[in-house]
């Protein structure tokens, strides 16, 4: 079953959540380590981050520094399939624009449609900190509507040169992203609703969301989602904040809102395991909230979160 199936055919919230792949020469062993740990909880689908090469400096024997491009975290479309294989859950990568030429993209979905993997996240992606502007490879996409008529046509049996396939391969299924607090670059919010509407109308079957910390932002944000005419599920993507200093730093780099009433507790905090524990009840308020009105299925940013996600998971699933 698809992502989307298994959605529409919950009876209840369902649980998700996401893992990164190791770093360079590190093993699977902590992806794993971080789905026994969430396993008890039933995800019903495991997203696999993509990330692109960026620029790196290596000292030369001669002691000058070379510039090499190189990617700190490969291995998505192997531990995808590993995943699927080892847990037989649905393994959901991300395929993105930003350091990726189409031609890399359409041998990704060669792989995993080979692999029998058909669930996939489109993005944009985020651009290389070496770059100033956008992050669009040579002859790579801009967009991820771009990207979305890319996997179109593989799914209408179409390679990039316009050659059709001998046989039609198995169609991906994909989700895009929804951002209740306005993409970064949007100038305003009716535009950014503008383009989400379009990403659903080019074939989107889901939205996840961008974290946030405030459910009425989210709860806005599915309204006016439903005035556009977007009638696909809309899933929320919730972080546990677990250090002091995400209460500046995830404001600026995901330009996100954190609540005063969570700020205010956070700034009580005297340890690190006390912010901890206030991150997991404020997590449980956002899930317990956000599964009582219905929400289609939660998703969890586990990056470094793992165990408030289990605290978090162990009280309302």
């Amino acid at each position: 079953m698809s992502v989307i199936d298994i959605i529409n055919s919950c009876q209840k919230s369902a649980f998700s959540f996401e893992v990164l792949p190791p770093l360079k020469g590190n093993s699977i062993d902590k992806v794993f380590s971080t789905i026994d740990t969430l396993r008890e909880f039933d995800p019903k689908y495991i997203n696999i981050t993509t990330h692109r090469s960026d620029i790196v400096y290596k000292t030369t024997e001669s002691g000058l520094f070379r510039q090499v491009m190189e990617r700190k975290r490969p291995g998505t479309v192997a531990i995808a399939a590993a995943i699927q294989s080892r847990y037989k859950i649905a393994a959901v990568p991300h395929i993105i624009c930003s350091g990726f030429s189409k031609s890399e993209i359409e041998y990704s979905l060669i792989d995993l449609n080979f692999l029998g993997i058909c669930d996939l996240l489109l993005l944009r992606g985020d651009k290389s900190k070496s770059e100033p502007l956008s992050g669009v490879t040579l002859d790579g996409h801009s967009y991820a509507l771009d990207l979305q008529e890319q996997v179109n046509r593989y799914n209408q049996g179409f390679f990039l040169d316009g050659s059709p396939m001998d046989r039609l391969p198995n169609s991906f299924s994909y989700g895009v992203a929804g951002y209740p607090e306005k993409h970064e670059e949007a100038p305003n919010l009716e535009s950014d609703m503008h383009w989400l509407k379009a990403k659903v109308d080019a074939g989107a079957d889901y939205i996840v969301t961008q974290m946030f910390f405030d459910n009425s932002k989210f709860f806005d944000f599915v309204r006016r989602c439903r005035e556009a005419g977007i009638t696909v599920p809309i899933i929320p993507g919730l972080k546990p904040l677990t250090t002091i200093n995400q209460l500046s730093v995830l404001p600026r780099i995901f330009h996100v809102d954190i609540p005063e009433v969570f700020a205010s507790e956070l700034r009580k905090c005297k340890s690190e395991a006390a912010t901890k524990e206030c991150g997991v009840e404020w997590g449980i308020h956002q899930s317990k909230e956000l599964i009582a009105a219905g929400v289609p299925s939660i998703h969890f940013y586990t990056l470094n979160a793992t165990q408030s996600v289990k605290q978090i998971a162990q009280k309302v699933y």
